[in-house]
């Protein structure tokens, strides 16, 4: 009987200890509306920032949004000593986000569109090549990550307007939008 109990007791713990993991996971669709709107508003960034920073058990996602808020707290800096700052933060935080999850094109789109927006004097764009190439294979692959199907969409277009790609990848991205419309 008391095993029984115990049982019991040990499925319901494990399952509110996945629903209580699972709460602390942000909505990706709000998030990335909300990330919309740090663009150009500093408190959004520190808010989001501040929420997203004290989840304890960071996926791979968690921690791409986290650099991308690192790079959006240095565009809204005065300071050029804490724009740097907050960029090499920036840097170490998607490369370990690119560790947990390193074919999520969220992750690799969120880095690659800081890179493209820092000026290269910088030298804060040396894996501009690597993303791209990284993307384009998982869409290959139709492994999409934690991307639906509209942020692809925005994915490939901003790509293609970076002017970055090879003729060869921008066919490849064409090819890949024609698909998903």
């Amino acid at each position: 009987m008391f095993r029984k109990i115990f049982l019991i007791a040990s499925i319901l713990a494990l399952v509110f200890g996945l629903q209580m993991a699972k709460a602390e996971e942000p909505n990706l669709k709000v998030l990335r509306k909300q990330m919309l709107i740090a663009i150009d508003k500093s408190k959004t960034t520190d808010s989001l920032y501040n929420n997203l920073n004290g989840i304890k058990e960071k996926s791979g996602i968690v921690n791409g949004f986290i650099g991308g808020l690192l790079a959006l707290k240095a565009k809204h800096a005065w300071n050029p000593y804490l724009k740097l700052k907050y960029l090499n933060r920036s840097e170490k935080v998607f490369k370990q986000a690119l560790i947990d999850d390193p074919h999520n094109i969220e992750i690799r789109f969120m880095r690659f569109s800081v890179e493209h927006n820092v000026p290269s004097i910088l030298g804060f764009n040396k894996d501009l090549a690597a993303d791209t190439d990284d993307i384009i294979a998982q869409l290959g692959k139709k492994n999409y990550g934690s991307a639906d199907k509209e942020l692809t969409i925005q994915i490939i277009k901003f790509l293609l307007h970076s002017k970055r790609c090879t003729p060869a990848q921008s066919l490849a991205l064409n090819k890949h939008l024609t698909e998903l419309a």
